[in-house]
């Protein structure tokens, strides 16, 4: 077994034996695409999403320098009609881009030493054939003698674009050697079985084409086939909650809310293990990131970047135009390519057929509250603080304050083209309790008894907070809007709710510019 050249199954044997997830059902999809047109195969995905677990599974099943049928017997692979024909048949030369970023004094010569050191492994393994210079002649030269085709696992690929992204010489050195490798189309047939890249960025793009353009991607999206790779299902999550004794709910509160056309339920699979293994709930993929990779982002404010994250920190998704995105984290432009990059390294989820982005689980949630908070925007720093306050007065009753404090967020937040209008008011009241979201589950227009309450907060399991249910008016009065909740009885549906339920009227006098607040509780404790 070597570095580079069939590396064996060790990694993936340490997986097996620390409570497997069973993703091998993607080897039947990679199987499918073996000496095909469509072998070249690349996967992005944010960190902490089994990116590695998938390329030494990979390794594990091709690599013919290893025995291993006995780690995939009872896997989902393992059921496959093509288990067996492909089992530990290949030469399988593995690249940690990482491991030789970190591993080089000079990353000008990043290309250089890449090549030196696979070469000389195969050199030993090969000894008879053709001694060449580069990667790309050295496996032709293998092939000459041998017939040997190649499969070429590839981590972290773009681990040198992140690590250098300043550098445009050294990222055009190191396409030219991917291009070397797969873009020859005669070359990569012969000598190439199947590639698989990975690694949380898609290739990057010159213009409106990719750099390597024959690869097929499968990204966070559009992951295609691949959706229930890119993280834990939900069936997967219940089972494990099940095996741990651990509240499912509250895990899919922490860690769900990836959603793609043919899954819309996954969730952030690192953070899952570390919960399930620390038997608590917390924050643990945000602490690969500090909040300070994110902060950098929303400070940059492009084309309203700082409405747009105050909106989903509210609960709304914001619609974005993912084509013009060069992925890279460079070539930032718009607010659109902020929002992009925000899908791919995981801080956002993205909803396809709305075209819209939004901000997936509690976890990340509290990843974005932490960056605003510390963010150069005074006026984004103060709305969090308000909001906060907003919760608490509400809950005490507090009308003058709570009326005080919606119109100052009416006025600083709302467009001047949009402030007398009614839905400008409803989009006040999302900015305005933005501090319900870490126990709240907001619900608009919620059908109960004889219509629909405009706004309903309704507490996350667990949480002993009342339900807050707000009808909103426009040159009313609060006393209408408390009327109507009561006679067409918005409160039904909370008939067996066990806690209080505040009836919350705000109107808004488009003369006067004023807002007024009129709240009533109803307790059903002893009901």
């Amino acid at each position: 077994m070597g570095n580079y050249l069939n590396v064996g199954n060790d990694g993936f044997a340490a997986m097996v034996k620390d409570g497997y997830v069973d993703k091998t059902g993607m080897i039947s999809f990679i199987n499918g695409t073996l000496g095909t047109a469509k072998k070249l195969t690349c996967v992005s995905r944010p960190r902490r999403f089994g990116k590695s677990f998938a390329a030494k599974m990979l390794c594990a099943y091709y690599d013919k320098s290893c025995d291993s049928r006995d780690l995939f017997t009872g896997l989902e692979i393992s059921k496959d009609d093509s288990f067996a024909t492909y089992l530990n048949r290949y030469d399988v030369i593995y690249l940690d881009i990482t491991w030789f970023v970190s591993s080089t004094n000079n990353r000008e010569d990043i290309v250089r030493f890449i090549q030196e050191k696979v070469i000389d492994e195969l050199r030993e393994n090969y000894p008879d054939a053709k001694k060449e210079n580069t990667l790309p002649e050295t496996l032709a030269a293998i092939n000459k003698l041998t017939k040997s085709r190649f499969i070429v696992i590839i981590d972290e690929w773009d681990a040198l674009f992140r690590e250098t992204k300043d550098d445009v010489d050294i990222q055009r050195e190191y396409i030219d050697f991917l291009r070397a490798l797969f873009k020859n189309s005669g070359f990569t047939d012969k000598i190439i079985e199947a590639a698989y890249m990975t690694g949380i960025l898609p290739i990057k793009k010159y213009g409106t084409q990719s750099a390597v353009s024959d690869f097929r991607e499968y990204t966070m999206l559009s992951p295609g086939p691949l959706a229930k790779y890119m993280g834990f299902t939900e069936e997967e999550v219940k089972s494990l909650c099940r095996q741990h004794d651990m509240d499912f709910e509250e895990m899919r509160r922490w860690y769900d809310g990836y959603s793609f056309r043919r899954l819309k339920s996954v969730y952030s699979p690192n953070s899952v293990m570390e919960a399930v293994n620390r038997e608590e709930f917390g924050s643990y993929w945000t602490r690969t990131e500090t909040y300070e990779s994110l902060k950098v982002y929303i400070d940059l404010d492009l084309d309203g970047l700082r409405e747009a994250v105050i909106r989903m920190l509210g609960g709304e998704k914001v619609r974005v135009m993912a084509g013009s995105f060069q992925n890279d984290m460079t070539n930032i432009r718009s607010r659109d390519d902020v929002l992009t990059l925000m899908v791919h390294l995981g801080y956002l989820a993205y909803d396809a057929e709305e075209s819209a982005v939004f901000i997936p689980n509690e976890e990340v949630r509290q990843e974005f509250v932490l960056a605003v908070t510390k963010s150069r925007h005074t006026e984004m720093v103060k709305l969090i603080r308000l909001t906060d306050r907003l919760l608490e007065q509400t809950i005490d009753m507090d009308e003058k304050a709570v009326a005080a404090a919606i119109e100052e967020i009416h006025k600083t937040y709302c467009s001047p083209m949009n402030y007398s209008h009614e839905e400008s008011l409803r989009s006040t009241i999302h900015f305005a309790y933005i501090g319900c979201m870490e126990n709240y589950r907001r619900i608009d227009e919620l059908p109960s008894g004889h219509g629909y309450a405009d706004v309903v907060y309704v507490p996350k399991q667990g949480v002993t907070l009342p339900v807050i249910l707000i009808e909103l008016k426009w040159n009313r009065s609060t006393e209408s809007a408390i009327r109507q909740i009561k006679e067409k009885d918005y409160p039904h549906i909370f008939k067996n709710y066990e806690g209080d339920i505040l009836l919350v009227g705000v109107n808004y006098d488009e003369k006067t510019k004023k807002h007024t607040c009129r709240i009533e509780r109803q307790s059903r404790r002893n009901a």
